[in-house]
């Protein structure tokens, strides 16, 4: 069965982390159904960036990527660590499409370390980036979402949260979490406004540089950015209005619409096990 896919026309997201990864796979998904897209990293092509850092993308070639689909696109540089650049980021998008109705927290930092092997200027990335750079990002866009005329959304890449200790990787788990905090506490805080706010968070692994660069896994643990996008698409056919304050996994959602078989987004044959629910959820197991 292949999943219905919302007509959003009319719609322009705002994206953190769009250079490559699940960032780039959700601006191009909602892109080919007509979404325009406001692609912030902080790898730019108005910079030296690519073979010293062993980079590939860049905010403008996603922008580029997305208009070859139609849609229109507005690159940004952003560092969503910094106050003003987010605040300036946000202006920008606004001044150029008049509104911005999806904003879509994806960029984050990851180290799976101990604290104890965890350096503090690591801590404070992940603290910034992850929980920070969500905080400020949607904080920039609160009061605008209350006023916008299409479906408004803001959706974050964090797990549920289902724990109160993740031994092993405790900075980075708790950064993610925050994440979760604040976006589920923001749909009670916009809900008498009609904001879909939900996370969205894949069960298996995904096959992304960072996941390579940190040796998470094989091929054979791996799903592709599709799931996820394929997840954001789904969220976003929803009515905001009911379906908010929600913690989604990207297998459950997509089993709800009706997918049934996963193995199109599978590197390899077999079934990947649950690694990224794990991280933040030890005792997850799929429904039966």
């Amino acid at each position: 069965m292949s999943l219905a896919k919302p007509d959003l026309s009319g719609s322009t997201a705002f994206i953190t982390g769009t250079t490559r990864g699940i960032g780039k796979a959700i601006a191009l998904a909602l892109a080919e159904q007509g979404c325009n897209v406001v692609s912030t990293g902080k790898t730019s092509e108005e910079d030296e960036y690519g073979d010293e850092r062993d980079l590939e993308g860049s905010i403008e070639q996603t922008a580029r990527e997305v208009e070859d689909r139609g849609a229109e696109a507005l690159a940004i540089k952003l560092n969503v660590r910094d106050e003003e650049s987010v605040t300036d980021a946000a202006e920008q998008a606004i001044d150029r499409f008049g509104e911005v109705n999806i904003v879509i927290n994806n960029a984050s930092a990851i180290q799976l370390l101990p604290t104890e092997d965890l350096p503090p200027n690591r801590f404070d990335l992940l603290t910034d980036v992850n929980v920070r750079g969500t905080y400020l990002t949607c904080r920039a866009f609160a009061d605008h979402l209350k006023t916008v005329d299409e479906d408004a959304w803001v959706l974050t890449n964090a797990p549920p949260i289902e724990i109160d200790r993740s031994p092993g990787s405790g900075p980075y788990t708790w950064s993610k979490l925050g994440m979760s905090f604040i976006t589920l506490s923001l749909a009670e805080e916009l809900g008498n406004h009609d904001v879909g706010c939900n996370t969205f968070w894949p069960v298996t692994a995904i096959d992304t540089r960072a996941t390579r660069h940190f040796g998470l896994g094989t091929e054979d643990d791996w799903r592709t950015t599709d799931i996820v996008s394929d997840t954001v698409l789904e969220i976003l056919s929803r009515d905001p209005a009911e379906f908010t304050g929600n913690a989604i996994y990207d297998e459950e959602l997509l089993r709800e619409a009706g997918l049934e078989d996963f193995s199109a987004y599978n590197l390899t044959p077999g079934d990947p096990g649950p690694m990224s629910a794990l991280i933040a959820d030890p005792d997850y197991s799929r429904p039966e």
